[in-house]
């Protein structure tokens, strides 16, 4: 049986890789991407304007950026393609135990995940999605800023 949307992009330990910078299904993927067509030669008009304008002379490092960002491929902490910065031991974990989240170990919390202010979000997010649920979780979680 295939999971959810909600459950497939979310990580199991409760982030929403669907809206990462580098997730490759994702919306910042998708709009940079059609960012970048839209200022498809700009580069020369950037140059003029920073005559006037000193911040246009930082437009090469933007497209860089954009760029970086129109390239996202990263599948999700639940795909074979992981390119997530985080040490979180709960990618490989939850594969382990058969989980889609951390609140469902009988070891939750445990010591493995985390650590400092990381660690408080990582417990507050797992308690919540298990009051009221994975839909509404997925719902909630789009309403707010993802960094």
């Amino acid at each position: 049986m295939e999971k959810s949307e909600d459950i497939s992009n979310l990580s199991v330990c409760g982030l929403d890789c669907s809206r990462c910078v580098d997730y490759e299904n994702g919306k910042i993927r998708s709009l940079s991407s059609k960012l970048s067509e839209l200022l498809n030669g700009y580069k020369r008009l950037a140059q003029m304007k920073a005559k006037n304008d000193p911040i246009f002379n930082g437009y090469p490092e933007f497209v860089r950026i954009l760029s970086h960002f129109a390239e996202g491929s990263c599948g999700g902490c639940r795909s074979n393609n992981v390119k997530c910065p985080l040490d979180c031991h709960a990618k490989i974990c939850g594969r382990e135990r058969n989980i889609d989240f951390c609140f469902e170990c009988e070891e939750f919390p445990c010591d493995k995940q985390f650590e400092g202010k990381l660690r408080e979000r990582w417990i507050q997010r797992n308690i919540r999605i298990k009051e009221i649920g994975v839909a509404n979780y997925y719902i909630e979680q789009s309403k707010l800023p993802r960094y």
